[in-house]
Order: C-alpha cells, then structure tokens, then sequence
C-alpha cells in the first residue's frame, strides 16, 4: 500500500453514479438491481469491481430464508441468542440482502485524506457482487492492495482462509498427524492444504460431491472419501492400521459427518467443529465411538475473540497470515474458484451452482 497525494475524482460530471448488484429476490431466488452508489467522500475509495466470490455456507441460509438471525440476535455481552426487538425498519437495500462475500478490483476513485491507496492500485476488501465499492478505509482493517502476480482466485479466498487456519489450529495439529477434514467447499479445500503445510503425515479429504474429492486430491490430499458410498469412519481406521486420525477439521455442520469423525478419530483425538450448523435431527449418537474414545470436540470460528491462544494471537494475526500465504502461493486456489460466470449471468448462477446444484461447483467466481 502507497500513500496517495491526489483528490477525488468526480464521476459523471458530479451526477450520482447507477450501479448494479446481486440480492436476494425473495426465497431462494437472485436477481440483479440497479442503485444508486455513494459518492467518494473524505477518508474513502471506490473500486471498480473486475472479481468477486459469494459465501457457499453461512450466506446460503440468508438466501433461503433460514438465517437464524431473523428471529433472534446473539447478545454479545450475555454469549447468547435472545428474541429480536421488532421496530419494523428495514435494511438499508430496502430488506433485499446483498449476495456476496469478497471482490477483487482496481482504485479510481481516491478521496481526501486517504493514505495507503492511489488510483490504479488492485485491492481485495469484503463486500457483496457488485460492479462498483466504495469503501472507507479508516474502518476496513481487511481491505489489501493485491501485489503483483497474486491470483484473483487467491484473494477472493481470503475470508474462508481465514476460517480454515483457525479450524486447523483449534484441532491441535502437530506434526505428523493424522488428519481427516470433512466438508471441501473452500474452508475445507484451504484446510486441507494448510493441515499438510502444517506437517501432517496423512491428509484425508471426506466430501459426497466427486468434483470437490477430485479437486482436493489435486492439491496435495492423500486420500478422498465419498460419505455416501463408504463407511468413512471405518475406511479412516483402515488407512491408519486401525489407529485412526489425530485431528478432524469438520466444515461441513452436517450431524452425520460429525458422527463419522468421531468413528474415524483417534483416542483422545481433537475435531474442529468449524461448520455453522444447523439444527440436528436427532440422529447423532454420542453413547458410541464419542463415548468410549475420549474425543475432544472444540468449536472454531476464527472471528471470535479472544483467540483460543489469545493473547498470542487474534482475527488480525490470522488475517495477516492467510493474505501472506495466499499472496505466496502456500495456498493454491485455483481449483477452488469453480466454475466462473460473468456478471450478468450471476443471479441464475448463483441459484444453480449455490443453491440447487452445489455439486457442480466448488466456490462460484464472478468475473464483470
């Protein structure tokens, strides 16, 4: 990042800017709309947008109209979900959600005071799919000036990054290991690789879509399992001469992925609980392997702070060393952004590789 001398340069002869974005249309349903963006103002930037990359976990229950915090509001100072006061407002969009999770794009517009950025600088910061951002940079702590030869497919990963190192740390991973990640849409594909950087012996990668196994076993996995056709707890004992695995990175939130790590975990093995879940149905059985194996189960969500190791480490640390091996090219994503659509294409893309057909994607790229 440079510091910049120039001002803000006005758009359209000081006439408001149109620009388009991806919403949530109703359940289950996309759709492009047209707004009118902010003007650049002091302390700010606007970026136009050439990449992005939506969430495929914890946005999809927002698209389909089962976020739990439409109900509910988890209280920070109880560390607990309480009912939501209804006042009848609505979001700021008018109550359509902005799909979207990370972007990719080039400065050109650069407002007054700013330091760190210059028009033409390439930038990675958090946002929704859509053409144009302003952003302000004072209160956008993860917003990176993407070097040169750094991959778009890499920067847009850096929030599941981010997730995914957290997962790996929570579940004790020490050189040697054995180690099984289940789930491989971004967050497990990333921990998959970072478990082997972090100088596991044996990776396994447990996923029922055959496009995400393939692209993990690409990447450096050693072994991938279908939970559909194999008994994955009892394959992973096999693979390790009935020993099973060290650590579990679970990011998946699904109870029977749950069920077959604690099968295929070692005595006194650690699972990373990573996934947000949804409500169980009732068909965990805790009286088994959970019962007689002395599993430690933790729970892993790298923006929660403290830090399990705080005051080591927090969200920054972890941001900072996902961008720098993402940058490096320790983290290859190139099989994880998959497929890519263009921008006006986004909302049936987004029905189709996100919601209804997740098992011909791996995470969807937008490209404007």
């Amino acid at each position: 990042m440079r510091p910049t001398g120039e001002g803000t340069r006005r758009v359209m002869g000081g006439r408001p800017a149109v620009s388009r974005r991806l919403v949530v249309a109703g359940p289950r349903r996309a759709a492009l709309e047209s707004y009118e963006r902010p003007a650049v103002g002091p302390g700010e930037i606007g970026a136009r947008v050439e990449y992005a990359s939506p969430k495929h976990g914890t946005e999809l229950a927002v698209f389909r109209g089962e976020d739990p915090f439409v109900a509910d509001l988890f209280d920070e100072d109880w560390r607990l979900f309480v009912g939501r006061d209804r006042d009848g407002g609505e979001a700021p969009n008018g109550g359509r959600p902005v799909l979207g999770n990370q972007w990719v794009g080039v400065v050109d517009e650069v407002g007054e005071g700013v330091e760190g950025f210059r028009a033409g600088d390439r930038v990675c910061g958090y946002g929704g799919i859509q053409d144009y951002h302003v952003v302000d940079v004072r209160s956008a702590p993860y917003l990176f000036e993407v070097p040169d030869g750094m991959p778009w497919k890499s920067a847009v990963c850096f929030d599941p990054a981010q997730y995914a190192l957290s997962g790996v740390r929570d579940g004790n991973l020490r050189v040697g290991d054995r180690v099984a990640v289940f789930g491989l849409g971004a967050i497990g594909a990333i921990a998959a690789q970072l478990a082997r950087a972090a100088g596991a012996s044996f990776v396994a990668a447990i996923d029922p879509i055959a496009k995400r196994r393939e692209a993990a076993l690409a990447a450096g996995a050693d072994a991938a399992l279908d939970p559909v056709e194999q008994d994955v707890g009892l394959e992973l004992k096999r693979a390790t001469d009935r020993l099973g695995v060290d650590c579990v990175v679970e990011t998946s939130g699904n109870e029977q992925a749950l069920q077959q790590a604690l099968r295929g975990l070692a005595y006194g093995g650690t699972i990373a609980f990573v996934g947000w879940a949804r409500a169980f149905s009732g068909t965990l059985d805790l009286s088994r392997e959970a019962h007689f194996n002395n599993a430690n189960l933790v729970f892993s969500r790298a923006s929660s702070e403290p830090n399990r190791d705080h005051p080591r480490w927090d969200r920054r640390r972890i941001a900072s060393a996902c961008w720098e091996m993402l940058a490096s090219g320790a983290i290859d994503c190139g099989g994880i952004i998959d497929p890519v659509v263009p921008f006006d294409e986004s909302p049936e893309a987004y029905e189709t590789y996100v919601d209804r057909n997740p098992e011909r994607a791996v995470k969807l790229g937008v490209r404007f």
